[in-house]
C-alpha cells in the first residue's frame, strides 16, 4: 500500500477514530447516569460525577455525529485532563502520576484523542462537513 492510497483514506480513518471514541466515551456516561452497562448504579445528577455523566453522554453524542466537533472536543479534552489530575492522581493516596498505576490511562487517552480532534476536525461522515458543504452551496 503506498502513501497516496493511505492519504486518500485519512478522512475516513479519522471518522472511525471519532466514532469509536465517542461510543466508548458515551458508555462511561451511561454508567454514571443510568447504571448501564454494569456499574455501581446511577450517580446523583446534581454532582460533579453527574455533570461528568451529562458531558460524556451528550458531548459524546455530538462527537459521534460530528456536530460542533472542535469546540465540544476542546471541552471534553479539558474535562478528561481535570479527571486525570483531580480524580485519578489523588485516588491512589500518594499522588501517583503514572496512568497505569492510578487507573487514569483511559482519561489520558480520551484527553489526547479529543485534543487531536480539536486540531484535525471531524473527518468524513460528519454533520459538520455536511453543514459546511450546505453553507458553501448557499454562498455560491
Amino acid at each position: 500500500m503506498n502513501l497516496e492510497t493511505l492519504n486518500k483514506y485519512q478522512p475516513h480513518a479519522l471518522a472511525v477514530l471519532r466514532i469509536i471514541t465517542a461510543l466508548s466515551f458515551m458508555a462511561h456516561g451511561t454508567q454514571k447516569l443510568f447504571g448501564f452497562p454494569a456499574s455501581q448504579g446511577p450517580t446523583e445528577l446534581f454532582s460533579l460525577m453527574g455533570l461528568a455523566g451529562i458531558l460524556e453522554v451528550f458531548g459524546g453524542a455530538a462527537i459521534l455525529v460530528g456536530l460542533f466537533t472542535r469546540p465540544v472536543a476542546f471541552i471534553l479534552s479539558g474535562m478528561m485532563a481535570y479527571a486525570f489530575w483531580f480524580v485519578h492522581v489523588p485516588m491512589m493516596g500518594q499522588g501517583n502520576i503514572i496512568p497505569a498505576a492510578n487507573g487514569g490511562d483511559g482519561a489520558v487517552l480520551f484527553c489526547f484523542v479529543f485534543l487531536y480532534l480539536v486540531f484535525a476536525g471531524p473527518g468524513a461522515w460528519s454533520l459538520d462537513a455536511r453543514l459546511g458543504a450546505q453553507r458553501k452551496a448557499v454562498a455560491a
